[in-house]
């Protein structure tokens, strides 16, 4: 039997009109404003010439138009491909080009980058402001297969191009609500970039489950915090590093109404966990990636400090499993209804990371005799010294506990003796001054001595990705470069 295509964003401005879908800068979409902006987008792509099953591109920020385009492209029966507004003109380019793109959508605010990326690879750019004055009419409302095309972070190599698919959103979607709960007020703040997974997926859970998302245009500490004291905010996503800055912004505490903070990226110190709780902000730790559509694993609250470093158990649907003998560090393996459809027309990238069934992460971590999963760190960051395993994250770690180390980035440079030596790069607390040898007395007595740093660097800031990732790549080059 045939299944006729579901639109999600339909059935909600059906059963729901005038409940909000959408805040941002001061306006309300509700349900049924929301669609109609969808339906003009929709009209827009067709006489554009956009068919279904083409790639729209969309280039631009923390917009309140980026969900009208999301599902305005999902409406034409065509597939998004949200572009990083970090990337420079020739990365974008790529992309484009990579994926065959129809059509660029644009804000303002990226519309010169937009017009350039667009000459190069021949294909009309066109404002969101324009698209959202098109006429609605009929449109296919093919809401399966395919949704969206992410490019992974590229933290090493060229990114490749995920094909999420709307039952992979969906599944999402379903594990959060088994997790945390849904309630009708639930208010969900958006200020994780778009053009990632863990923002894009706000959009998608909070349209599916009928609630509100609460959008800034970007990450302000002071702003965020205002916005869960004063506007009710109930769910928050962010990394370790954003959860630190909006704990320094001001010494208050924080509501009750903020249900969950969801914090990936990452595992979270134990001194962070604590000034949180002291705050009162519940903070659930989790491990996600873009190929299983955001969410693996999540530590609830109760479990937070007596698994210190771990990022909780599988979520409903999932699976996880570990390619090493029981206790052991290997491969972290994922399983279930959100793992991706494959990489964008690779399928040897795809055979390498889709195997018997199960997601090749290529993240290393450990199950505990509990089920409890720890995230080690990235295979490829691995550092073999002397034949000795180091995990990064490890020793990072133990440098975050120094009260006068803020951040650090741990990796492995070449060394004629041991193969590779371990390296750290820091950023200090304000008016902090280390020396090395203080630091390898804290360390000495918390690491094992082939794990301690044997080059140290001082940077004003780590690099990292849009959606926080470290790049380590770019501390190795740091550390190459003889800074």
């Amino acid at each position: 039997m045939t299944v006729p295509p579901f639109d999600w964003l339909a059935h909600r401005a059906f059963v729901l009109p005038g409940h909000p879908a959408l805040e941002s800068d001061g306006r309300v979409w509700t349900f049924r404003e929301l669609d109609a902006l969808a339906s003009a987008v929709s009209a827009t792509l067709a006489a554009g010439g956009v068919a279904p099953g083409d790639r729209v591109a969309i280039l631009a920020g923390n917009d309140p138009a980026y969900a009208a385009a999301l599902f305005g492209i999902a409406r034409a029966g065509a597939v998004a491909v949200p572009l990083n507004w970090r990337l420079s003109v020739p990365e974008l380019s790529w992309q484009v080009d990579r994926v065959g793109t129809r059509l660029l959508l644009h804000d303002d605010l990226h519309a010169r980058a937009a017009a350039e990326v667009a000459a190069a690879c021949g294909i009309p750019p066109v404002s969101l402001a324009d698209a959202l004055d098109g006429q609605p009419g009929p449109a296919p409302g093919i809401w399966s297969g395919d949704f969206v095309l992410m490019f992974t972070s590229g933290t090493t190599g060229r990114p490749k191009a995920a094909r999420l698919t709307f039952e992979n959103f969906l599944a999402s979607a379903v594990a959060s609500a088994f997790n945390i709960g849904i309630s009708p007020h639930d208010r969900w703040l958006a200020c994780m970039p778009l053009c990632h997974v863990g923002g894009l997926s706000i959009f998608t859970r909070s349209l599916l489950q009928g609630t509100t998302v609460v959008l800034h245009r970007g990450f302000d500490p002071a702003a965020v915090n205002g916005a869960l004291r004063a506007e009710a905010v109930t769910l928050l996503s962010v990394v370790p590093t954003m959860l630190q800055r909006m704990l320094e912004a001001d010494p208050d505490p924080y509501p009750p109404t903020v249900r969950a903070v969801l914090v990936g990226g990452g595992p979270v110190s134990r001194e962070l966990l604590e000034q949180a709780a002291a705050r009162g902000l519940p903070v659930l730790q989790t491990y996600g990636l873009t190929e299983a559509t955001s969410q693996v694993t999540t530590l609830v609250p109760a479990d937070a400090l007596g698994h210190l470093g771990s990022a909780g158990k599988p979520l409903f649907g999932t699976q996880v499993r570990i390619d090493a003998p029981p206790g052991e560090a290997g491969e972290i393996l994922v399983a279930g209804p959100t793992v991706f459809a494959g990489y964008f027309d690779d399928p040897s990238a795809t055979a390498r990371a889709l195997r018997d069934g199960w997601l090749h992460t290529g993240d290393i971590g450990r199950l505990d005799s509990d089920g409890f999963l720890y995230v080690l760190d990235r295979r490829d960051d691995l550092i073999v010294s002397g034949g000795e395993n180091v995990y990064p994250a490890e020793v990072e770690a133990a440098l975050e506990a120094h009260p006068g180390v803020r951040e650090a980035a741990v990796v492995g440079v070449p060394d004629p003796r041991w193969g590779q030596v371990v390296a750290a790069a820091l950023v200090l607390e304000p008016g902090a001054t280390l020396e090395e040898s203080e630091l390898e007395a804290w360390l000495r007595p918390r690491l094992a001595g082939y794990k301690l740093p044997r080059r140290w660097l001082v940077l004003d800031a780590l690099p990292r990705t849009t959606s926080g990732k470290l790049q380590r790549r770019l501390v190795r080059d740091r550390f190459a470069d003889g800074a």
